[in-house]
């Protein structure tokens, strides 16, 4: 037989309803004017957010998955070891992510550990998580620029449900959705293809396996794509049409890195005066 609940063990259950209401509105109400609004928190993302954050820019990573860390949980075909190269150790040995040398220039880091020390140092830094939140358009405002997000939740998305989304005010937008590139497939089919900067004016999708080229081109052209939108990490790759790369990750936090120092130049020079 099913016990009654008393009064008072109701009224508490009604009690968590509230806190996780009243705290999710708290903060979330904080984050609707951005400087910086990140979509997907795999290493470039969460790299960019962690540095951007530290120079105490208002920073806020949406991630559709329940999770962080994009790709970096899998390891290679579900060993869970990273590469990284010699280039990219400084951001990790930031972080305190134990790294194991390997000849030719390469370390190995643990991919749990490293999710972890990556995710804790950018909350801590001051940047925003929020999980289960897909970026699924932009808004474009103010002489042809980017202005904002258009966020819905990740499970409306999964499930092909017509629900209306909200909208996120953001100075500036990094897409660091990965090989989807999805924030830039969506600016690339609604501008016209001579505001795109690539070869064909859209998003090209990226080429075969190749870690080497790819690491590099992923690094160098992590960039400014369009007038408020900036591209990181795999999805560089994928706009471009460079080489996908395999689980060496070093070039995904330096694009990260790169991503950020642009932004910041960015909110620096044009907004400058702003609050």
């Amino acid at each position: 037989m099913v016990k009654d609940l008393s009064t008072r063990e109701a009224l508490e259950e009604t009690v968590v309803t509230r806190a996780i209401i009243d705290g999710f509105w708290s903060d979330f109400s904080k984050r609707l004017d951005l400087d910086v609004a990140i979509a997907g928190a795999g290493p470039a993302g969460l790299t960019a957010a962690r540095y951007l954050a530290q120079e105490n820019y208002r920073v806020a990573v949406f991630e559709r998955n329940l999770y962080v860390g994009g790709g970096m949980w899998g390891g290679g075909m579900l060993f869970p070891k990273i590469v990284i190269q010699e280039r990219a150790k400084q951001i990790l040995d930031g972080l305190g992510v134990k790294l194991e040398q390997y000849p030719g220039g390469y370390y190995t880091a643990d991919s749990v550990e490293t999710v972890s020390r990556c995710t804790t140092a950018t909350i801590e830094a001051g940047a925003k998580i929020w999980i289960g939140i897909s970026v699924e358009d932009v808004i474009i405002r103010e002489g042809n620029r980017v202005t904002g997000v258009v966020i819905n939740w990740g499970a409306v998305e999964a499930a092909h449900l017509h629900v209306d989304p909200l909208a996120v005010k953001s100075k500036l937008v990094i897409d660091a959705t990965g090989h989807g590139a999805e924030v830039a497939r969506v600016v690339s089919q609604k501008i016209s293809e001579a505001n795109f900067p690539t070869l064909t004016g859209k998003v090209i999708g990226e080429s075969c396996m190749w870690s080497e080229a790819g690491e590099k081109e992923v690094v160098d052209r992590t960039c400014e794509i369009f007038p408020g939108l900036i591209v990181a990490g795999m999805a560089v790759a994928t706009v471009f049409g460079s080489p996908r790369m395999g689980a060496i990750f070093g070039g995904m936090f330096l694009s990260g890195r790169r991503a950020a120092d642009i932004a910041s130049f960015i909110l620096k020079s044009r907004f400058k005066g702003e609050e």
